[in-house]
């Protein structure tokens, strides 16, 4: 795996120019209409210190093994942002197990998924890349999970990761990025660095890309009323 360091940030609406692995164009354009129904069918949030309390004490219990210590810096930058800590959670639910679990949990309590259930999941995932189905189903369902927690609270997660009104935090790409790496070791799978951040960066598009005119649009109105205090 890569060092630390490397972008200070990305554009969701650009992407990464000349990628060698991406996801399909099928997938972008089943992504992108399942981020068109959850904007119609999310749920008014609960706000729950216990629920945040527990989220807290997840992303500690993950970093507590050894393996995932390399991240220890890029979580705590993303905390520093004051991103939630639900959507890191999200990211680490790829392979964490407590994770996984308590995201879909609040999933569920903030999302009805009845309407995505007409999707086909069955699409070409990637673009050069044959995974077989385990694989397949894992990261269908963590890049659905990612988009599904962004779009309970879009504005206040993205607004928190922009760093100006068109890229985010490099940090949150580096962390998916070895999150992603780590998944393919666990399945035997070696996905080089050079591979894995464009990827990486073609989801983070695919989840983040829907909902930037709307964060851009509260970020700028941020900034107004602080200039005028």
């Amino acid at each position: 795996m890569s060092e630390l360091g490397g972008m200070e940030g990305f554009s969701p609406e650009d992407g990464i120019a000349g990628a060698p692995e991406e996801l399909s164009e099928e997938a972008k354009e089943r992504f992108a209409a399942s981020a068109a129904a959850i904007k119609q069918i999310r749920k008014e949030e609960k706000q729950s210190k216990k629920r945040d309390d527990k989220v807290a004490q997840i992303i500690i219990n993950f970093l507590s093994d050894d393996k995932y210590a390399h991240v220890f810096v890029l979580i705590s930058r993303l905390v520093a942002r004051n991103c939630p800590s639900i959507f890191v959670l999200a990211i680490l639910s790829l392979i964490h197990q407590e994770s996984k679990q308590e995201i879909q949990s609040y999933i569920d309590g903030a999302i009805n998924k009845s309407v995505l259930e007409s999707f086909d999941n069955s699409l070409q995932l990637m673009k050069s890349q044959q995974l077989d189905q385990k694989m397949h189903q894992d990261l269908f369902e963590w890049i659905t999970c990612m988009q599904m927690t962004l779009a309970v609270k879009p504005d206040e997660i993205l607004v928190k990761l922009m760093i100006d009104d068109k890229n985010i935090d490099g940090s949150v790409l580096q962390l998916t990025t070895f999150i992603l790496q780590n998944y393919f070791l666990d399945q035997k799978k070696n996905l080089e660095f050079k591979k894995a951040q464009p990827l990486t960066a073609s989801i983070l598009q695919s989840v983040f890309e829907p909902f930037m005119n709307q964060a851009r649009k509260t970020l700028l109105k941020n900034k107004k009323e602080k200039n005028e205090e």
